[in-house]
């Protein structure tokens, strides 16, 4: 399988140069050069393989030979060594718990695939690779986690200063070894457009091997397809339509979830939940793409100005406006209302839901409103552990800190404060 960049100005590549490089040199995303979708007769019998066996057919078309089957199997039972249960939550309503990793986030399905792929391609490659990512919360601790201690590989997160919640800070910034830690004096725009000027500068190019973990990355993007696998395996016997509600910030969850579609999942219609940085349903009303500078909110890991992964949403519906709105629906929420979400589910159903699970409820409920025969799924991306002020505060109780957490927190913050990209690049290049 190879991928090509969606600007169209760059070469073809493999699988494995596609995650080395993160990025096309034209700056644009690597996409599969096709998606073959899998047999009918694997839908109709899901429920009668493993997990470990559905994502292995699921990816194995865009992996293809640059890692043998044996050494794929091996990388999926090692990246998928957690639960991902769906929890009822009222009729017609439940959640698909995706914190149930090592650093309690989805992402680290897919920073652990990219780790164990990195690591393999390592043993084949002298030259050390340099992970550079921008992270709005949770993607750098799921990064730190799954490439901590992996030869051949250093990692170099930029966070912005006071926008990621303690916890989220903690796990990103202790862990030494090859994981270094960055914090911006800016929004996570700046430390994204940090990142995507980085790949472009011949300097760096020259001097280093650059490649990035954040859901523009392949290894990172296309893995999140399992989980809805997964969940429409476990949630095929309802009988009615299947919808998903997805909390969009950067937008590489739910473009996964329609490449599973792709695939052939039956689903008929995904929601972009998304807080007051709306770019995204501003687009589904208008046409028009605005990108405009992201707004901080409880919410902190969707606080996106310019989703990188919506091309990639656009190219799958060859941009086709009237093609895409048949099969997304967005809308966006504000903290008050994502705290009156949180504290009904609490209230009504004794669930405690992060802020960003809150607004996956609030999208799949305002969905509802016209479509009630569907049964939706919305999922719940982080612990609730991770916005402990927040969701105490909301709640008006006391949640349990899981025993990972505990240890991080009585670990020394180590990051490099920097503002601008040149102290970026004399880092990397230590100077």
């Amino acid at each position: 399988m190879n991928f090509y960049s969606l600007n169209k100005q760059a070469p073809n590549v493999s699988f494995k140069d596609a995650v080395i490089k993160g990025i096309a040199p034209d700056r644009g995303l690597y996409f599969p050069e096709k998606i073959q979708a899998l047999p009918k007769d694997f839908f109709d019998n899901i429920e009668n393989y493993t997990n470990h066996e559905i994502a292995f057919l699921a990816i194995q078309q865009f992996v293809g030979e640059d890692i043998p089957e044996e050494a794929l199997k091996e990388i999926l039972a090692d990246v998928l060594d957690f639960d991902f249960p769906i929890v009822e939550i009222e009729n017609g309503v439940a959640t698909l718990e995706l914190f149930h990793g090592p650093t309690l986030a989805f992402k680290d399905v897919g920073a652990r695939f990219m780790a164990r792929c990195l690591g393999y391609f390592s043993t084949e490659n002298t030259k050390d690779v340099t992970v550079l990512v921008a992270t709005s919360g949770d993607t750098g601790g799921a990064v730190a986690n799954g490439f901590l201690g992996v030869d051949g590989v250093k990692v170099v997160i930029l966070y912005p200063s006071g926008k990621v919640s303690d916890i989220q800070e903690k796990q990103l910034t202790t862990l030494g070894k090859n994981i270094k830690a960055l914090e911006v004096d800016g929004t996570f725009d700046d430390c994204q457009n940090m990142v995507k000027t980085a790949f472009l500068d011949e300097e760096l190019i020259q001097n280093m091997q650059l490649t990035s973990a954040n859901s523009i990355n392949v290894a990172r993007w296309l893995p999140q397809m399992f989980y809805f696998l997964f969940a429409y395996k476990e949630m095929k016997s309802k009988g009615k339509e299947i919808i998903f509600s997805v909390p969009s910030g950067n937008f590489g969850n739910i473009c996964a979830g329609i490449m599973a579609q792709r695939l052939g999942m039956p689903c008929n219609h995904f929601i972009a939940s998304t807080n007051v940085n709306d770019v995204v349903p501003r687009y589904m009303t208008t046409a028009t793409y605005d990108p405009k500078a992201s707004i901080a909110t409880i919410s902190n890991a969707m606080d996106v100005g310019d989703p990188s992964n919506f091309i990639r949403i656009r190219h799958l519906y060859k941009d086709n406006f009237e093609a895409l709105t048949k099969n997304l629906s967005s809308y966006s929420f504000t903290d008050k209302e994502t705290k009156e979400a949180m504290l009904k589910l609490y209230n009504d159903y004794t669930y405690v839901a992060d802020p960003h699970g809150a607004v996956g409820y609030l999208g799949l409920k305002k969905y509802q409103e016209t479509h009630p025969d569907t049964f939706g799924i919305f999922l719940e991306t982080a612990h609730p552990v991770k916005f402990l002020d927040v969701v105490e505060d909301t709640i008006r109780e006391n949640i349990d800190l899981p025993e990972s957490i505990v240890k991080v927190m009585g670990k020394k913050k180590k990051a490099i404060k920097i503002a601008q990209y040149d102290e970026l690049k004399d880092f990397l290049l230590g100077k």
